[in-house]
């Protein structure tokens, strides 16, 4: 019997770092395929996980759930066929929809008798989980809502209070999931692990009904429709709309503010019509203005509108595909650099510095001294250590609206 679990999670969330941990800890005793889909041109977290001893299957060109689910299928398939695995994990792109994976492996397990569509994981950053689901919610939530386990990430360094608004705002769109909250350095993996298994069992079937999951098998998604229609994974998708706001994505669409608006910079915006918006490059603005207001995505939101749909910055519009509303650069490189001047390039990355909406940057180059380093960056932090080597030097920066000429220089590559 194959056990199949999609371990899913928005950009920079930390589900390499949670595969490692259950790998090292809980699944020394299995044969382990990993099955990789990065969203962007250079693929990263495949070299990070080689030191495991997992195999890798890399698909770069594009998003898991979007373009790539006929080379996805052949993809698994194959995993199936020639390695006869214990569990496959599957890390879909950080920007794919969790419901559109599970569509996906359904479709190919039902070729095989021997395979267990197991759980549905995401990760997700404790600190900026409202955030995301604000402004990219069309994306973020559908993890979240597909999800039979939610780990979250980072939990240590968040401050109670934004943990349990994470909390209560992960519970309105799934009350059904186990949410594990504790640190991840208390925990093993094997307690991780078996939290996962015993809410693949339970809560699986309340996301879904047996139904549900055979319908998966055959649905597609239709982009344009006149009305609504409901996807396997139990929520509406508004398919016309008659309002006019333009998103990071192309798209115009117009929307009213509540009171709590965060976008993708991580900064604070006060504003006259009494909304808190928080964007993610950590800073703070002061706007007076009476109608519209530009938010990072460097759109126009309009005051007020009819409908009520969702787009990649977390209003409701058009169904999307990851490449509408996410960009990627990335490039090989032979360039050398130092740790210090590497991390002036991602403090400047890490706060946008008009590079566009900066939401992840990874890569692993060599160092000017011995030995070679690895980065990760999401909105407002980053961390540089010490990496193994690599046939080349990668860079990759993941976001929205990305400058990539000026990314390029900063680079200097």
């Amino acid at each position: 019997m194959t056990k199949i679990d999609i371990i899913s999670g928005f950009l920079g969330a930390g589900k390499t770092t949670l595969i490692k941990k259950l790998i090292k800890e809980a699944l020394g005793g299995e044969k382990v395929v990993l099955i990789e889909n990065e969203f962007g041109e250079i693929g990263i977290d495949g070299g990070f996980l080689k030191e495991a001893g997992i195999e890798i299957t890399e698909m770069n060109s594009g998003c898991i759930c979007c373009t790539l689910v006929g080379d996805f299928g052949a993809a698994l398939r194959d995993v199936i066929t020639k390695y006869s695995p214990d569990r496959i994990i599957i890390e879909p792109s950080g920007v794919g929809k969790l419901s559109d994976v599970i569509k996906a492996v359904a479709d190919v397990k039902k070729d095989f008798e021997d395979v267990e569509l197991n759980s549905f994981i995401t990760v997700a950053d404790a600190g900026k989980t409202t955030m995301y689901m604000k402004n990219f919610g069309e994306f973020f939530n559908d993890q979240i809502e597909n999800a039979n386990t939610i780990v979250l990430s980072r939990t240590a360094k968040t401050p109670e209070s934004k943990l349990e608004k994470a909390v209560a705002a992960i519970k309105e769109h799934n009350d059904k999931a186990v949410i594990i909250t504790t640190d991840w350095d208390s925990l093993t993996g094997k307690q991780i692990l078996d939290t996962m298994e015993k809410a693949a069992g339970e809560v699986k079937d309340l996301l879904f009904t047996k139904e549900e999951l055979e319908s998966c098998e055959h649905h597609h998604h239709d982009h344009e429709h006149e009305d609504d229609h409901e996807c396997c994974h139990g929520h509406h998708h508004e398919q016309t709309h008659e309002d006019g706001h333009e998103c990071g994505c192309g798209h115009h669409h117009d929307h009213e503010h509540d009171d709590d608006h965060e976008c993708c910079h991580g900064h604070h915006h006060e504003q006259t019509h009494e909304d808190d918006h928080e964007c993610c490059h950590g800073h703070h603005h002061e706007h007076e203005h009476e109608d519209g207001h530009e938010c990072c995505h460097g759109h126009h939101h309009e005051q007020t509108h009819e409908d009520d749909h969702e787009c990649g910055c977390g209003h409701h519009h058009h169904h999307h595909h990851a490449d509408e509303v996410f960009d990627s650069w990335g490039i090989t490189t032979p360039k050398r650099f130092t740790k210090e001047a590497l991390e002036k390039i991602l403090d400047k990355l890490a706060w946008g510095n008009g590079l566009g909406i900066i939401l992840r940057a990874k890569g692993i180059v060599q160092s000017e001294g011995e030995g070679w380093l690895e980065f990760d960056l999401t909105p407002g932090e980053f961390e540089v250590r010490n990496g193994a080597p690599d046939v080349t030097g990668k860079l990759c920066v993941i976001g929205s609206r990305l400058k990539k000429d000026d990314i390029k220089a900063l680079f200097e590559v």
